[in-house]
């Protein structure tokens, strides 16, 4: 299953590129990237937009929309996947706890006849989100201005898996230096 990581932002509240912030001595589009890997995902593709960077053994897509939002990283990125390419595994960079065991078990359900899953929280739909190639059109469509893959989990709900993360993930977001601090403090008590 193909791994795409969400990494186009400006991190406009944040002061710079989210893509390049440094998390627990690498950038979080690394430790994305990582993650994404290490949970099983093969390729892994990773969208571009507010600054472009090197990343070693991936493919990189530029999203020229980025500024329009998140909706616009989506279509870029399911474009950018190879036709062989049947499921993919959808993360964003700015969640820098979710973790390879959040990865591995939403790819398990696909091996277990899922077609699309979402990690919860507490019951909560956050990220990662898999989706089978049968949905991708469907996303596409209604991936628009700062919204990605959400507005087809709720209106098809019943056909979406829900994988409870909790015990092994955090889907806590990278905003602000308020959040960066918060989240670096949390990485040092694991």
């Amino acid at each position: 299953m193909a791994g795409l990581l969400l990494a186009a932002g400006s991190g406009s509240r944040l002061g710079w590129p989210k893509a390049l912030v440094e998390f627990g001595g690498e950038r979080l589009v690394d430790r994305g990237v990582r993650t994404l890997r290490e949970g099983g995902c093969d390729p892994v593709l990773v969208v571009l937009g507010a600054t472009e960077t090197e990343i070693d053994g991936v493919t990189t897509v530029r999203n020229p929309g980025w500024s329009s939002g998140m909706g616009s990283s989506v279509r870029a990125g399911l474009d950018a996947l190879p036709p062989t390419v049947d499921a993919v595994l959808i993360a964003l960079a700015d969640q820098p706890l979710i973790t390879p065991d959040a990865v591995r078990r939403l790819l398990d359900t696909r091996g277990e006849g899922a077609r699309a899953a979402v990690a919860t929280y507490r019951g909560n739909q956050r990220n990662p989100v898999m989706l089978g190639r049968e949905h991708w059109s469907t996303v596409y469509a209604l991936a628009v201005e700062d919204v990605g893959a959400r507005p087809f989990l709720r209106t098809y709900s019943h056909l979406v898996t829900p994988v409870e993360c909790q015990d092994v993930s955090r889907p806590d977001d990278i905003d602000t230096p308020e959040d960066l601090e918060r989240l670096t403090g949390l990485l040092e008590q694991t």
